[in-house]
This record gives C-alpha cells, structure tokens and sequence, in this order.
C-alpha cells in the first residue's frame, strides 16, 4: 500500500536544522543507528560530529508504539560508546524534551557553550534564538586503562 505524505511548509515553525533532506541522510548513512522490532524500524538516532570534540546526538527518534521500553536509552548509550570510541570528549543534543535526556545522564547547558553546534546548524536557521530547544550536554569519561603492577622477581 502506498501513502501519500500531505505536502507541508514546515519552514515557519520548524527549526531549519531538524529536517533532513534524503540525500543528506543517505551521505550520513554510516552515522545511524536503527532499532528495528522484527521488520518494523521503531527507532533511529544519528551521532554527528561538530568538532574534534563534539558530537551530537539528532535525528533521535521512537515510535510512539515503543516508547517506553527503553529503546531511547539503548540508542543514546550506543552513540555515546561509539562517541567515546571515536575520542569525542562531550555529546550534546538539542531538544524539546530535556528531562529526557537529563533522566540519562545529560545536564541543561547554555547554547553559548556549544558554539559548534551554533556555527554548524543555528546560526543559519530561520528560528535562530527563538527555537524553544534546550541544549544538554554529557561529558565522556575517558576510559582507564590500567597496567597491573606486579613485582619482577630475579
């Protein structure tokens, strides 16, 4: 069966930066992560670098169908492992919802202190200071290693 998707301008109150044209998600592809229940894609998010240092979690997403069956947390911890494992230092996101994302372990920040995220994305949308979005932000532990020491005999 094949549904037709109304035709919106979600210019004037969607921020420029939440949408994403199919060529852009195909080029980012490798980014993604998707949660699928069986054949069905019940969720996604994307881990976009912004710097050196810091990556975003967007395009994050859970069917209304399987929320609260922790697949969210599931895809966040899964970008932040792979954050860390690329030596990103902070993951950010900007969104509607911060409770969310502080009930996983994200704090409520100043957009000011992600000026990637202003100088990639927000600076050229058209909701620019005006968007509603809060920015969080949860520093990455770097991982320890350690070398037992043991005492040399001979």
């Amino acid at each position: 069966t094949a549904y037709e998707i109304p035709k919106r301008d979600w210019s004037s109150d969607v921020c420029s930066s939440d949408l994403r044209e199919a060529g852009e998600v195909l080029l980012h592809a490798p980014r993604f992560v998707v949660a699928t229940q069986g054949s069905t894609v019940v969720g996604c998010a994307e881990l976009a670098p912004l710097s050196t240092s810091v990556a975003e979690v967007r395009s994050f997403v859970v069917s209304r169908e399987a929320r609260s069956r922790g697949i969210g947390r599931r895809l966040v911890d899964w970008l932040t492992t792979r954050a860390r494992s690329e030596h990103f230092d902070t993951v950010c996101a900007f969104t509607h919802s911060p409770s969310y994302f502080v009930h996983l372990g994200f704090t409520v920040a100043p957009h000011a202190s992600l000026p990637e995220k202003i100088e990639t994305d927000c600076r050229n949308c058209n909701l620019f200071k005006r968007c509603g979005q809060f920015a969080v932000r949860r520093e990455i532990p770097a991982v320890q290693t350690s070398i037992e020491q043991v005492p040399l005999h001979g």
